[in-house]
């Protein structure tokens, strides 16, 4: 019996929602955990020279507008493994829309800035505007140029704080809640 790593509960202890690894920092490919294979699958590779900055992953039990649990980015100095839950805090929230996945139009596909609650170099982030705005420029620029050659018209459409993520976080867990009752 494989457990669905997208089912798993959405806090931990202290309040601390989970984030699920899926491509570790240095990976130069994306990987998607796949619920009904129970295992994480090669999705695409990265552009040529282009590597995961941080951690990669979602946030199980969260429904966000594109259908999936919501796209997490750990920043912290380290790097996981596949499958890893890590309980985190939110930084920020990246504001992003794109060409929908199926049909016309665009959708949100927002992605969520978060550190880890057991990163201790990072005690002293309580928000993205503690990161510099080069740092920040440098995130937009790597979701844009990750999916430079893909039909998905990304547009970055600015950064929110951790009100804000904590927000998207509670819609999506509504969602996911309601989508589950059905």
């Amino acid at each position: 019996m494989n457990t669905d790593l997208t089912r798993l509960p959405l806090r931990g202890k202290g309040g601390a929602f989970h984030v699920v690894v899926e491509s570790p920092q240095g990976a130069t490919v994306k990987l998607k955990y796949e619920p009904a294979l129970g295992a994480f699958t090669v999705s695409k590779p990265l552009v040529h020279g282009l590597r995961y900055p941080f951690d990669w992953g979602f946030v199980p039990s969260t429904l966000a507008p594109d259908g999936d649990p919501l796209d997490a980015l750990v920043y912290w100095d380290q790097s996981t493994y596949p499958g890893v839950v890590l309980p985190c805090r939110a930084l920020g929230v990246l504001k992003v829309d794109q060409k929908k996945k199926r049909g016309g139009g665009r959708e949100r596909n927002d992605r969520l800035l978060v550190v880890p609650v057991i990163a201790a170099r990072a005690d002293n982030l309580s928000s993205l505007k503690d990161l510099s705005r080069r740092e920040r420029e440098e995130l937009e620029h790597f979701f844009t140029a990750a999916v430079a050659f893909a039909d998905k018209d990304v547009r970055i459409l600015g950064w929110e704080g951790p009100e804000a993520a904590e927000r998207m976080v509670q819609e999506a867990s509504a969602a996911y809640e309601e989508k589950t009752r059905r």
